[in-house]
């Protein structure tokens, strides 16, 4: 809850729900490093370096559908994937100015949380202790496209009405998981989607740097 004397956050969102992956830690060097040995390993086709860009522009499923990987098989390939990640995950970390900006949140009133596919422990070390505690909710381990059931459950243990909420992540999925959910949806420009085809699925609110979103969500101080 605001701490006594904080200001409602200026666009009147009390929580704020963030992804993982691409959106608090810049996993997606290690994502494009590891891809080869997960499509070798589970039989899907590489993707090339000169492929890469216009992947980004797209879905999940289109992704899936373009290496050649069947959904069935999605679930496993992922697990491997974060297994290969708690391995190497001093490899990982945070996009700069997110440990910044998440203290200048909680300390102004706002409620987060984290809802990602990774796991809880990978979290708790790219975070670091100290920044991890602010979070108020925790949904770790979510199916590839189960991230809506964990958004509705944190905003129920929240008890933050819907239109307070936002969820800022970089994915498509991300977007669809929060309108299946009735939330409002933030996209970030430096994760493993394009902003421009996050643009087209008409999110609430842009961020183009990580700076932008605490000059969106909290109203500027005003010169002594």
């Amino acid at each position: 809850m605001p701490e006594h004397g904080c200001h409602p956050p200026r666009a009147g969102y009390r929580l704020l729900i963030f992804d993982f992956d691409g959106t608090l830690a810049d996993t997606f060097p290690f994502f494009l490093r590891t891809m080869d040995v997960l499509a070798d390993e589970f039989g899907f086709r590489r993707i090339g370096a000169h492929e890469v860009d216009g992947l980004r522009g797209c879905g999940a499923r289109q992704m899936l559908r373009h290496v050649g990987l069947p959904l069935w098989k999605m679930p496993r390939v992922a697990a491997r994937f974060i297994q290969l990640m708690s391995a190497r995950i001093d490899e990982v970390a945070l996009f700069d100015g997110v440990d910044r900006l998440l203290p200048r949140l909680a300390a102004y009133g706002c409620e987060l949380a984290v809802v990602t596919s990774n796991l809880r422990d990978n979290v708790r070390r790219v975070l670091g202790e100290d920044t991890d505690a602010l979070f108020a909710h925790h949904e770790c381990g979510a199916a590839i496209f189960g991230k809506r059931a964990r958004l509705e459950r944190v905003v129920r243990r929240s008890g933050v009405a819907r239109e307070q909420v936002l969820c800022i992540g970089d994915e498509l999925r991300d977007a669809e998981a929060a309108r299946a959910a009735g939330l409002a949806f933030g996209a970030v420009g430096w994760g493993y989607t394009r902003l421009d085809a996050l643009r087209a699925h008409a999110p609430e609110v842009v961020f183009e740097r990580v700076e932008d979103i605490a000059g969106h969500i909290i109203a500027a101080t005003p010169a002594a």
